[in-house]
């Protein structure tokens, strides 16, 4: 018996007969007999079949009908329909039909850490790949160390970076290449007169090798806290209180200046450094009042006795004028009896004898 087959467009149909791919049907109307098996494919779909494919590929139409790509354990391939990405093969043999889609395929090699195929990021972050990667992001104002398998391998700009995600352990550690503030707070010390206090101190830095700071350096601000701390300790430990207190504004600049080698030889550049606060014990403070109380009563008391000499001197030299000159002397009487006379109501004179010496017998009674 013969049947009339149609083969609609965009699809194909393979013939078999006795289990072996007998002959592609493409598109068209076709008498197939009885003991004939089809199965019919969208060209626009991937092919599956459970005959194997090695047996199919024997028959020539079948074999340039398809695209088979073949991908090797720890391959990818990137299945592109069209020039717009499709899909993700994994590793295995995939067969796709010719003629209905122009496609194409990247394979990617990702059992290596680096992403050295030409793949644009935008693929990369897309849902279907996105798995298949890592993504590490080094920020403005940042460098970043690149370590494979713990070990270093090279210094990274800001921008974001892309890695295959497998069995080899990535790491991109970012380091701060701004300046920055480093508290050195509460700091109890002995002066070199053996007066206890506490200080808060602070230190600006900031990272001028990064390598040096991080791959040869463990916890480079926790080693460069402790190397200040040392340094602040030896410069309070060989000044009495009072050379502190008077030195505390040029103390940090003379500290930078013992640390900067050791420092640079940290990766670290240290800009500047100073005493915010030194705080004394209650006795001490108490102490410290009290001289400083001394200190401004003897500057009071040493004041007033420059005025009163000064006053006394000028009464001097009024008393010599008026002495010389009996004319000023007169004038001077009339000066203070004006003044005195200021507060008394009535005053009686009589007409006989000088007035003024009428008033100095008044004013004498």
């Amino acid at each position: 018996m013969i049947t009339n087959y149609y083969v609609k467009p965009n699809h194909v149909a393979l013939v078999f007969m006795n289990g072996k791919l007998h002959e592609v049907l493409t598109e068209g109307k076709y008498w197939v007999g009885f003991n004939k098996k089809i199965e019919l494919y969208d060209m626009s779909a991937g092919f599956h079949s459970v005959v194997e494919l090695n047996i199919l590929l024997q028959n020539q139409a079948f074999a340039s009908a398809v695209d088979v790509v073949e991908v090797k354990d720890g391959e990818i391939a990137l299945q592109f329909t069209n020039g717009n990405f499709k899909d993700v093969l994994a590793a295995g043999r995939h067969v796709f039909w010719k003629g209905a889609n122009e496609n194409t395929f990247v394979k990617a090699d990702v059992s290596k850490v680096t992403i050295d195929e030409n793949i644009s990021t935008t693929i990369l972050d897309m849902p279907k790949v996105r798995g298949l990667v890592r993504k590490f992001y080094v920020a403005t104002d940042e460098t970043g160390l690149l370590y494979v398998d713990a070990k270093f391998v090279k210094q990274l700009q800001a921008g974001t970076y892309y890695f295959w995600a497998n069995q080899t352990s990535v790491e991109i550690k970012s380091v701060d290449l701004r300046s920055r503030f480093l508290e050195i707070a509460g700091q109890e010390l002995l002066t070199k007169d053996k007066a206890a206090l506490r200080i808060n101190f602070f230190v600006q830095f900031k990272v001028i090798d990064a390598v040096k700071a991080v791959s040869e350096n463990k916890e480079y601000e926790k080693q460069l806290y402790v190397l200040m701390q040392l340094a602040l300790r030896e410069s309070v430990g060989t000044v009495t209180l009072d050379e502190l207190l008077s030195r505390k504004d040029s103390l940090g600049s003379e500290i930078v200046t013992d640390v900067v080698q050791k420092t640079a030889d940290m990766g670290i550049a240290v800009s500047e450094a100073g005493i915010r606060d030194i705080i004394l014990p209650g006795d001490m403070k108490d102490i410290m009042n009290q001289v400083l109380v001394a200190e401004k009563k003897a500057q009071a008391n040493s004041i007033m006795r420059r005025e009163e000499t000064a006053s006394t001197r000028s009464l001097l030299n009024t008393a010599k004028l008026m002495e010389e000159n009996a004319m000023l002397f007169k004038l001077k009487e009339m000066e203070y009896v004006e003044k005195i006379a200021e507060k008394i109501n009535t005053i009686s004179v009589s007409g006989g004898g000088q007035i003024v010496d009428q008033l100095k017998q008044i004013f004498t009674k």
